[in-house]
């Protein structure tokens, strides 16, 4: 499959409008817009819908101080020589997304006095569609590619101005759509908690299964995606997928046990909530 779109859709003077700032900034809204809708209809939890926009005043900036941090700290030989570009949009890190997001929001929650572990129940289901459509910018951007392949959905970028063909040695070469893989993953994920919204009546466990089949999936990913190895021979998001996966196990155990011994504190149908 060939890919042959312009990353920028026009041009106004110097500013370029390009496909992955409109999906990046599509994939935000349908993020908050899902997240509020489930408050709205109280799928998980009472979470209000004020307090889903009020979290989200925290959330999103610190994601995307987090997405571009961890960019940031992965290509950190090219920035230290251009540290006048650290600042931007352009290379983002998923896992820095997700991890600053729930940092900030949980911040905000614990202040005001908001159940944690249903917000961020509530919060999981726009987390994985948001992180799919940010993948439909990345796969029109051409970055993000997979390694070299020749299995039949192999794909080539021809556009000069995408990431993938400006890579030379990738010019004429099928590589994995790594991009499409993750949108899949991201996809089946949603279909896999959404499945789950019912039966886990523990606070905190959609959230921590949904963090723990994204790491799964993207350490498994990642083998088929070009990037350079950063220790025993995994690349950086492959290690902050184990380390991720290992933390949400651990606080799924965690929680699992302490339902057990407080089975009053279980239940995702409590009609008390704090504005």
């Amino acid at each position: 499959m060939e890919i042959g779109v312009d990353p920028v859709i026009f041009t106004i003077g110097s500013l370029e409008v390009r496909w992955y700032g409109v999906m990046l900034a599509l994939a935000v809204s349908i993020g908050v817009l899902v997240t509020v809708l489930l408050a709205k209809k109280e799928v998980i939890g009472n979470i209000t819908q004020n307090q889903i926009l009020s979290v989200g005043v925290w959330a999103i900036p610190g994601g995307a101080i987090g997405a571009r941090l961890i960019h940031v700290f992965d290509e950190w030989s090219y920035f230290v020589d251009h540290p006048g570009e650290i600042i931007g949009i352009e290379g983002l890190g998923a896992f820095g997304a997700i991890l600053g997001g729930t940092l900030a929001g949980v911040i905000y929650a614990k202040i005001k006095g908001i159940p944690i572990g249903r917000l961020c129940d509530v919060c999981a289901f726009g987390l994985i569609l948001s992180q799919a459509v940010v993948r439909i910018g990345c796969f029109l951007n051409g970055c993000c590619y997979g390694t070299a392949t020749d299995l039949p959905w192999g794909t080539m970028w021809t556009h000069p101005d995408s990431s993938a063909y400006n890579d030379t040695y990738l010019q004429g070469i099928w590589v994995h759509p790594a991009q499409a893989y993750l949108i899949i993953l991201d996809l089946l994920i949603f279909a896999t908690i959404w499945s789950l919204r019912h039966r886990i009546r523990i606070p905190g466990g959609i959230f921590l299964i949904y963090i723990s089949l994204y790491s799964i999936g993207r350490f498994v990913i990642s083998f088929w995606r070009e990037n350079k190895e950063a220790f025993l021979g995994l690349q950086q998001a492959q290690l902050v997928s184990l380390l991720v996966l290992a933390v949400a196990i651990g606080l799924l155990v965690y929680i699992v046990r302490k339902s057990t011994s407080e089975p009053a504190q279980v239940s995702f149908v409590e009609t008390d909530h704090t504005e």
